[in-house]
């Protein structure tokens, strides 16, 4: 059936309608009065081992600001936003006030904050809504560290000082159709030409990428053959962002495909700290360890959610939390969470001394988010069938949870990563098929 003759059917059947078919919905409060939705957030109750204690006062301040602000601003629009699959951009003044984007980059208008500051931050935001920690984390963790770490002086005062204010905004682009794990192989082109570059190729999964006023883009070069970067301006001739639809996770993240058809950039728009993927690597370790912070965030906020929930909901003429069954599904979930912090803080000091090697935190990433899988599948049984609504969150963080599980390497590529740093071999590739079967 073509599309013309669907929805002349559909006119058809709408005589045999009931009146009352296109009526709006019942609000959630008056349909469901015995909870309350995620639009009034709950308080935190899932750091049960106070680790709070092990931050500094200013960590500990600007844990709550965020928090305060995501609650209140965020929070009661997240599910609309996240049903339209679009982005509220009237929260990114509120989110540019933080004074977190740009985390530890000093100077440059950049807030200079620690590490665990800001991917406490960044936890805090995820807690309420995965999306916008996603879009910091594109904007920040990886367009501008990639600027602040590889840019020229030149560069760094020309656009990190907007981009720290969210006057601006960034993505960056290093995936392709056909490259995600395999991302070193990627071929986008970079060719030289008087004054400048000319990039041809293609861009997936690049988020922001719709919106964004500042492009940070990876390609081949042909004459050297190895991975440059660039920064290119939005509509630039010949290119274009086309927004990824369908999407059952992140839907407020405006994921985009990018096409670059003879696009030139000037040479004082080429990075030139980026001459082959090893510079790649270094932002996307660093960045990792944002990411690792965000199914902590996640799980904090379903916890919260499902600890409120249990108590208001009554079944049995007894409140859910008082069944044996659910108390155990809880404390499973927060002694998970507890262990997701710990790992995750511990990154974090090692880190800031040094010490953080791509295989540990690889591992952090991919057993963090593989527990926050399992903490917001408990939290979507405990909460019924008001687990499926994003009126409660769960069923909103058990899709957003899904993307994160993938992007910045997969949960296999990373335990890879980590594999290789305690054994010594690399297992990325396949071995090389036999001419003769052994038998």
């Amino acid at each position: 059936m073509n599309r013309r003759s669907s929805e002349n059917q559909d006119d058809i059947d709408k005589g045999k309608r009931s009146s009352y078919f296109d009526l709006p919905p019942l609000d959630v409060s008056i349909a469901f009065p015995q909870a309350t939705p995620a639009s009034i957030f709950p308080p935190c109750a899932s750091d049960y081992y106070n680790f709070d204690d092990l931050l500094t006062p200013e960590e500990q301040s600007i844990r709550m600001k965020v928090r305060a602000c995501m609650e209140k601003e965020v929070a009661p629009v997240m599910a609309e936003y996240w049903e339209k699959a679009k982005f509220p951009f009237h929260v990114l003044p509120k989110l540019g006030a933080l004074d977190i984007v740009g985390g530890t980059i000093k100077g440059y208008g950049c807030p200079g904050i620690s590490i665990t500051a800001y991917v406490v931050a960044v936890a805090e935001v995820a807690r309420v809504d995965a999306s916008c920690s996603t879009f910091i984390l594109v904007h920040s963790s990886l367009a501008m560290l990639t600027i602040a770490l590889c840019g020229s002086e030149v560069q760094k005062q020309k656009y990190l000082p907007s981009l720290a204010q969210l006057r601006t905004v960034a993505c960056w682009a290093l995936t392709e159709p056909g490259y995600g794990s395999d991302a070193s192989s990627l071929e986008t082109t970079a060719t030289k030409v008087e004054g400048g570059w000319i990039l041809e190729g293609q861009k997936r999964w690049i988020g922001n990428s719709t919106f964004a006023d500042v492009l940070v883009i990876f390609a081949r070069n042909t004459t050297t053959n190895q991975i440059n970067g660039f920064i290119v301006k939005k509509d630039a001739p010949g290119l274009t962002a086309t927004k990824i639809e369908n999407k059952i996770g992140l839907r407020i993240v405006q994921n985009g495909d990018i096409l670059l058809k003879k696009v030139f950039v000037a040479d004082e728009d080429r990075l030139p700290g980026v001459n082959s993927f090893q510079d790649t690597s270094k932002v996307l370790a660093a960045s990792r360890l944002t990411v690792v912070w965000q199914p902590v965030g996640i799980s904090m906020g379903v916890y919260d959610m499902c600890y409120r929930y249990l108590k208001e909901r009554k079944q049995f003429g007894a409140p859910l939390a008082a069944f044996q069954i659910n108390q155990q599904k809880l404390v499973q979930m927060l002694g998970n969470i507890q262990a997701m912090i710990l790992i995750g803080w511990r990154l974090c000091k090692l880190y800031e001394v040094g010490k953080m090697t791509p295989g540990r935190v690889s591992l952090g990433k991919s057993w963090i988010s593989l527990k926050a899988r399992e903490t917001v599948a408990l939290g979507r049984e405990l909460l019924g069938g008001n687990g499926i609504l994003t009126d409660f969150l769960v069923a909103k963080a058990f899709g957003d949870l899904e993307p994160i599980h993938t992007y910045e390497g997969t949960y296999e590529i990373n335990t890879l990563v980590t594999g290789r740093e305690i054994t010594g071999f690399a297992s990325f590739k396949p071995p090389p098929l036999s001419k003769q079967s052994r038998l």
